[in-house]
């Protein structure tokens, strides 16, 4: 379907529809054609507007879905936007069910290092089920505000399933002693946690110091301890992989150590968003287009254990 002009939207009635994926230039008037909609199935919504946002999208979009069945279907929300913006991500909180919350905003004056731990804190109580959570864009350099170590443990233990995650930290935070999920990270990488599934971490343009790799490795492999790979572009957290991955907590899991399944993308740029097949509703405003680029690097690693000793001091 595609929409010129201010025309309205007439009252949907789609008990069938699962996936729903809106390109606009504009103003958001049409979000209002949704209202009081018949959405028995929807699973996924996708938005990619190609206006700056000047409004509070999300707390729009809560007020249109509370009207149809939004809140007990939806999965996935995902949101796309070339121009700086900061959501107030509470507006998503009515929605339990989500695995996928993907919004994606470039940094600059406003970014999403203004996510701090009780956002990540309500997201993580709110939406248990969580899979995959991209806030913004790639964390941003030298930026030092963002979620702490507490606030990551906080988000591993109330989100078991979590596997990707892209959100602005501080990694200062990492390097010291914190409480990490109710255990001082100083502990030792013997009792790591078991209950949070993520694997792959963004970690953008973060930069790391040398002498805070060994720290900064084992108090990731408390918070997640079957992460196996970064997105990253300080080479310094290639040996936070390294050191990881020789931990003696991990040793047991992977059979051997001289092609261990390492993977360090090296990036410039954030990823563009997932392409897949539209088998659901199209509304389009316009046209869309963002031009990215990505370069990776999948680095298998062989070191002997005893050069990363350093783990036990």
């Amino acid at each position: 379907m595609v929409i010129e002009g201010p025309t309205q939207l007439p009252t949907m009635v789609l008990p069938n529809l699962i996936k729903l994926d809106v390109e606009y230039d504009y103003d958001i008037d049409w979000l209002q054609g949704f209202r009081g909609a018949t959405f028995g199935k929807l699973v996924t919504v996708t938005f990619r507007p190609g206006a700056k946002l000047t409004c509070d999208f999300l707390k729009a979009f809560e007020s249109v879905a509370l009207t149809t069945s939004a809140t007990a279907t939806l999965s996935r929300f995902r949101l796309y936007t070339s121009h700086l913006w900061g959501p107030n991500y509470r507006s998503l909180l009515l929605f339990t069910q989500l695995r996928e919350l993907i919004i994606e905003s470039p940094c600059g004056s406003v970014c999403s290092a203004s996510v701090d731990n009780d956002t990540i804190v309500a997201l993580a109580r709110a939406m248990p089920k969580l899979e995959t959570l991209r806030l913004g864009d790639l964390p941003c350099r030298e930026i030092p505000t963002g979620v702490t170590a507490e606030g990551l443990a906080v988000l591993a233990r109330h989100c078991p399933d979590l596997s990707v995650l892209r959100v602005h930290f501080q990694v200062a935070t990492l390097s010291a002693p914190p409480v990490v999920g109710g255990m001082a990270s100083n502990a030792g990488p013997s009792t790591p946690q078991r209950g949070c599934a993520l694997k792959g971490f963004e970690v953008g343009f973060i930069p790391l110091p040398e002498e805070s790799v060994a720290r900064v490795a084992l108090t990731l492999v408390h918070i997640f301890p079957r992460i196996t790979h970064l997105i990253c572009v300080d080479e310094n957290w290639e040996k936070v992989m390294e050191a990881i991955w020789y931990s003696p907590g991990r040793a047991a899991d992977h059979p051997s150590k001289e092609h261990p399944p390492l993977s360090v993308r090296r990036c410039n740029l954030s990823e563009p968003p997932p392409q897949e097949p539209h088998s659901g509703m199209i509304i389009s405003r316009g046209t869309v287009r963002r031009d990215t680029t990505l370069t990776s690097l999948n680095h298998s690693i062989s070191l002997a254990y005893q050069n990363l000793h350093f783990l036990h001091a």
